[in-house]
Parts: C-alpha cells; structure tokens; sequence
C-alpha cells in the first residue's frame, strides 16, 4: 500500500498518542483541510479507525492507529532509514553531484526523516555545506523549525550558549 509523506507524518503523530484532530494538526503543522483530507484517505485505507465517545459535553471522536497502519507506519520508517543511509554514504564518498542527484530524489520525504528523527541534523546541514546550497531550497521553514520534535520547551534547542542570566535588581 502507498501511502504519501505527509500521511506518514500524519500516521506517526497518531501512534504517538495524539488522537484529536487539533493535537494532530499543532505537531503537524498541516492545514485543517489538507488533513482532513489526509484522515479521511487513511481511514479509507483502514490505516486508522475513528472512534466515537461519549463525553461529559457529547460525543468526541478520537483517532486510533490500526494494526495495519502500524505496520505499514513501521515499514515506512525503516525505508526512510535506509534512504537516510544512502546519503550519508554518498556524503561520505564525497560525491557532490551523486548528493545532490540523492535529496533531489528524496526532496519529498525530507521532512519525514525530520519528524521521526531518523536524519542527523549536524550531518544534514554539512551535506548542504558540502553541496553549496542553502537547506531552505529542499525544506520548507515550518519544517526546519522544529523538526516535528519538542524540545522541551527551550528556545536553543537544548545547546548552552555560556551565557550568565542574573537578576541583580536593578
């Protein structure tokens, strides 16, 4: 079954325990009419199962990974690995034209590779380096900010800059 990067994305969210729409589309960063319609196809697929619940204030519905959908999120991730793998070697040969002909190729599940973690983000930033291109040419910025990833709530990233923050009152 072929499914697209983005209902990838949309899939890994939901077996990470985001079951509303609204949590789905803040990780995502998906409009709400593009994953509606990426929902709606998954579940056409049986790749994820709507549930409805009765709540306190009526019914909700909650999304749900199916069995299926498992497997086949699973089985996109390891060919997402072994894409990663592929232009790793490739920058490590040093073939910039092979590269570039490589993300060139992959341009579409780059973002994929970020929000499941599977790239090296030091690393992917040095392919560019290498290739003398800027990163924004194959990611867009929304995906490039976070990666798809929390940070815990730190603005750098998590790198200490050395720098002191005292409060002396003044």
């Amino acid at each position: 079954m072929e499914t697209e990067p983005k209902d990838v994305i949309v899939l890994g969210s939901i077996r990470r325990g985001k079951k509303k729409f609204s949590n789905i589309q803040d990780e995502t960063k998906i409009s709400s009419e593009e994953l509606n319609s990426i929902l709606e196809d998954l579940e056409n697929k049986k790749l994820i199962e709507v549930e409805e619940k009765k709540g306190w204030f009526g019914k909700k519905i909650e999304l749900k990974i199916t069995e299926e959908g498992s497997s086949e999120l699973d089985r996109k991730i390891i060919e997402i690995q072994d894409k990663w793998k592929q232009m790793q070697t490739i920058y490590e040969s040093g073939d910039k034209q092979k590269l570039q002909q490589k993300m060139e190729e992959n341009k579409s599940i780059l973002p994929s590779m970020m929000f499941f973690g599977v790239m090296d983000m030091m690393m992917f930033s040095m392919m560019f380096s290498m290739m003398g291109i800027g990163m924004s040419d194959y990611v867009s910025q929304e995906n490039m900010s976070d990666g798809g990833m929390d940070d815990g709530g730190m603005d750098d990233g998590g790198m200490d800059d050395g720098g002191f923050d005292f409060d002396i009152g003044f």
